[in-house]
Formats: C-alpha cells, structure tokens, sequence
C-alpha cells in the first residue's frame, strides 16, 4: 500500500527547516540548498513543494503569522483592559525563545519586503495584521474615545511595540526591560 503523504505538513516542516536556519544563520543565509540540507531533504525534493526561494521565505513567514494569530485567538485574557491588552500584546513581542524566533523572521521580512516585490505582500501583510490588533485592542481600551483618537492611540501603540521588539532583537534591551516599557506605555493611555 503506497505511503500517505501530508503535503500540507511536510509544508510546514520545511517552514520549521527555513525559521532554524534564519535563527541560527540569518535570513541572507536562506537558500533551497540550505533548507534542504536543514530539513535533510534533497533540493529535488524540496522543489517539489517550493518553487524558488521566495515562496519558500513567504511560505514560512506566513507560518508564523498563523502561529502567533493562532496562540491570540485562543488566550482568552482576564482583568483590567490595559491587562488584557498586555497579555495579547506580549504574544507578538520577543520576550522568550519561541517569540524571538518569531519576531527575527517577521522583521527580517520587513527588510525583504523592501526590495523585493514578490515578498512585499508578505510584508504588507504583516503590517496591517499588527495595524488591525492594535487598533482593535485600542477600541477595547478606550471604549469612550473617539475613532480619531483610538486610531491615534492604535499607531503609537503599534510603533511601541514594534520598536521594543526591534531593540530587543538588538540586544539593545533585554526582554523584561521591554515588558516593563510596554508596561509604562500603557499605564499612560490609562490615565489620558
């Protein structure tokens, strides 16, 4: 009897194959014959589901939008709101290994995105994913406010917490020095 085989999972472990080696190597790194020595594929093997490298990037990229997507939908935060807004927040920023892995693909495609127009997509993508939840969770926050004000609010909050994440994947600022600027940010909107 022939072997079934997931496409869709052999998809994502070459996703995981391509997330090793941007961590370890950096995303310039990426190659199909780096991923597939990674994932112990062959290149034959590997092009069978992938085509050329940017939709190898993109594919992974979108991998990780769904993780983190996936892991928000599923908290179901408790407490105040700034608390609430906290908990989800600290779901897209690098604050432990599996995050950091996360955010240095996400911003590595904000670099590609730049230059190449079959990753900008990708890059669009992301940045309306993170504009929406930011503003969704700015209208949770200051119910009272008005839609000029939440989307002003939603902008500065998303530019924090992009920035935070940038630093810490700098080396800039550790992860709990992020949280507690993240922290500080939010007890300011409280009392505005």
């Amino acid at each position: 009897m022939p072997k079934v085989v997931d496409h869709e999972e052999r998809r994502r472990e070459l996703a995981g194959a391509v997330w090793r080696v941007i961590t370890r190597d950096g995303v310039a790194h990426v190659s199909m014959r780096t991923v597939a020595a990674e994932s112990g594929w062959s290149s034959g093997a590997l092009r069978h589901y992938f085509a050329t490298r940017d939709e190898l990037l993109a594919f992974a990229c979108d991998q990780v939008l769904a993780r983190v997507t996936a892991r928000i939908l599923a908290l179901e935060p408790h407490g105040t709101p700034e608390e609430m807004v906290r908990t989800l927040l600290l779901e897209t920023m690098p604050i432990d290994p599996e995050r950091h892995t996360e955010s240095s693909i996400t911003f590595a495609f904000l670099v590609l995105g730049l230059s190449d127009p079959a990753l900008a997509a990708v890059q669009r993508k992301m940045l309306i994913d993170m504009s929406d939840l930011c503003q969704s969770l700015t209208r949770h926050l200051l119910p009272d406010a008005s839609p000029q004000q939440q989307l002003s609010v939603a902008r500065r909050l998303n530019a924090l917490v992009d920035g935070l994440s940038v630093h810490v994947l700098a080396g800039h600022l550790t992860p709990a020095e992020a949280v507690a600027e993240l922290d500080a940010h939010l007890e300011t909107v409280r009392v505005s």
